[in-house]
């Protein structure tokens, strides 16, 4: 099953240099993940990873690192999607970025599990059929 890696995992790859165990671990599964050609990307993470970015040349070389992965073209039923799950969390009282519930859409859309430490999205999982993505032992 392909997965799609939010911009914290990524983050913990690229820009921490003294990880966590917990963020030592995120890296090597996303390094797994990568190895399988199991990852997936959307264009709002992508951003969201290269924004930030202070040197010009660092931005241009992860840029091009970035590149062997290919944004899923998304459509109006995600866009519409997110949109309701922002709805019916909010009904609830729960809270979240747009991005997030894109994530979510797009999971639930192309039938994709979840990458992240944010817990934010085990709250959405209570109310929402979206599928988070375990390390491996």
């Amino acid at each position: 099953m392909k997965v799609l890696i939010d911009t914290c995992i990524w983050s913990h790859a690229i820009r921490n240099k003294k990880p966590t165990e917990k963020q030592a671990l995120a890296v090597i599964e996303l390094t797994e993940l990568i190895k399988e050609s199991r990852v997936e990307i959307i264009g709002a993470i992508r951003q969201e990873i290269l924004s930030g970015i202070k040197h010009s040349k660092q931005f241009v070389k992860l840029k091009a690192s970035l590149a062997v992965f290919h944004d899923i073209q998304l459509t109006q039923d995600d866009y519409e999607l997110a949109a309701e799950l922002f709805n019916t969390l909010r009904s609830k009282g729960i809270q979240g970025s747009n991005t997030d519930f894109l994530i979510c859409a797009v999971s639930i859309n192309y039938d994709l599990t979840i990458f992240t430490d944010d817990a934010d999205f085990k709250n959405f999982k209570k109310h929402i059929p979206i599928r988070l993505h375990e390390i491996r032992e």
